[in-house]
């Protein structure tokens, strides 16, 4: 038998640095398949967006889940990846989906997360246990960003 393509959703996410060199982390909520450890911000491409800029997705993303007040200065260079897979009692199939990072740097004003996350931190990702605060894609993720600064 042939080996099959596999289909997966595309996320763009964000790594949110402040002046400080922290990393924004948004809390997942308790009925996430994250619940108890944090997520970036950033999210899943639509199925009509295919040809929309990746700039205005990810403004698109950062907005709905930071808010409308929050500033911030994009670089489209990507600076890392990661994979995540859960199972969605909705959909009633486990869902893949490929995570594309960027970095942006926070200007300031005002961050109201979305009822997709509980709260939010600045982590210095270099000074924490990675492990005690993110897992499967998101942990990939920043294991593997942290590695391709040095």
């Amino acid at each position: 038998m042939p080996l099959q393509p596999d289909w997966y959703n595309v996320s763009l996410k964000v790594f949110l640095k402040n002046d400080k060199g922290e990393i924004l982390a948004l809390k997942a909520t308790a009925d996430s398949a994250l619940a108890g450890f944090y997520d970036f911000p950033g999210g899943r491409i639509n199925n009509d967006e295919f040809e929309t800029d990746y700039e205005i997705l990810i403004k698109r993303e950062l907005k709905e889940e930071l808010g409308p007040n929050a500033l911030y200065k994009l670089s489209l260079k990507p600076v890392s990846f990661g994979r995540h897979h859960y199972f969605s009692k909705r959909q009633n199939k486990d869902i893949r989906i490929l995570w594309l990072f960027f970095e942006a740097a926070y200007l300031g004003g005002k961050i109201k997360i979305s009822p997709e996350h509980s709260d939010f931190t600045w982590l210095n990702l270099k000074a924490i246990k990675l492990e005690s605060y993110f897992k499967k894609g998101s942990l990939e993720a920043a294991k593997r960003y942290l590695e391709l600064q040095t």
